[in-house]
């Protein structure tokens, strides 16, 4: 007779639950944090972080990492937003830009890493050292943005119901990222690509024998989160009053540590949209909550890492328990 699995066993119940608790609590000690206004200004700064995290989530599950989509993501909003403000490219023209250069550089990144054969965090870190020279070097202005004055842009993700003090603002981002989670966890699970990506993680040596174009499928993988971080270039120009030249080292790690934190398996084989969102959620709340209680920065990264060690090593002790009942 076998046991019934508990859903404690799934790290996405245990990232909700962490979540939750740590809303409860800024709830509870910080009346700032319970105004909508707060409310919204978390979300704004969750969406860039969301779409790098659905993205790196397929490279991660193959066992490989990207670490350019930090800056990355900076570099795309740079040169569309330098061409928006000093050569008149129109907003809509920017935003499929970034889509495009995003989409570039993680084929390119796919090439090195699926073709060529170079280990994922040499390839990816070289990309990003490019991406990051990029940005500031075809910066012309200090800090361009897409942003225009009374413009429509900067309310992509924010719609406002109203005017003056009746005004009401809706997180509309929320429900674009809620959806593409959905339609990536489909992709994940029930298509030949997202079936594919988890059988490279899990052995591809084997999957290869099995008849399966691992090479062109480990570019797909890098394909699609380089789309992924060129949307959430859009999203960073939309919800940052400036972008910085020679700025994004770092931003890749909320990403990353969100997918960790929701449950993908640190050695590849596993992962979870779904998971990667409830898991950046953590991250954005430990980013965007700790000071509304007081605590500074620091703390923010020192309990950020703290949840990141403890989220890998439930995935190891699974593992273990795992290979000891098999």
């Amino acid at each position: 007779m076998t046991k019934k699995k508990s859903i404690f066993n799934d790290q996405r119940v245990i990232a909700a639950l962490v979540a939750v608790a740590l809303t409860v609590v800024y709830l509870i000690f910080s009346k700032e944090f319970r105004q909508y206004s707060s409310f919204l200004s978390m979300l704004d700064f969750s969406y860039y972080d969301i779409l790098m995290a659905f993205g790196v989530t397929f490279p991660l599950i193959t066992g490989g990492v990207d670490l350019s989509i930090g800056t990355g993501m900076v570099c795309y909003a740079l040169i569309a937003g330098q061409l928006v403000r000093n050569n008149g490219l129109p907003v809509g023209a920017a935003i499929v830009l970034c889509l495009l250069l995003g989409l570039a550089f993680g084929i390119i990144n796919g090439i090195l890493v699926g073709v060529m054969g170079l280990a994922p965090f040499i390839a990816t870190l070289s990309t990003c050292m490019i991406t990051r020279g990029v940005g500031s070097a075809l910066s012309a202005t200090p800090w361009p943005t897409l942003q225009q004055p009374g413009g429509w842009f900067h309310s992509i993700f924010k719609w406002q119901f109203g005017t003056g003090r009746s005004a009401f603002k809706f997180p509309f981002g929320i429900v674009l990222m809620l959806i593409l989670m959905f339609v990536l966890e489909f992709v994940l699970n029930h298509t030949k690509f997202g079936r594919y990506t988890i059988a490279i993680g899990s052995n591809r040596e084997a999957t290869a024998l099995s008849g399966i174009n691992v090479k062109f499928y480990h570019v797909m993988v890098y394909a699609v989160c380089g789309l992924l971080t060129g949307f959430a270039a859009v999203a960073y120009a939309a919800v940052t009053p400036t972008v910085q030249p020679g700025t994004g080292a770092g931003l890749e790690m909320d990403g990353i540590g969100g997918v960790f934190v929701g449950g993908v398996s640190a050695t590849g084989g596993y992962g979870s949209i779904i998971g990667s969102f409830i898991g950046t959620m953590v991250i954005v709340l430990l980013k965007t909550g700790l000071p509304y209680i007081g605590l500074q920065s620091n703390w923010q990264q020192i309990i950020t890492g703290a949840v990141l060690i403890i989220s890998v090593m439930i995935d190891i002790v699974k593992k273990r328990r795992a290979a000891a009942t098999a």
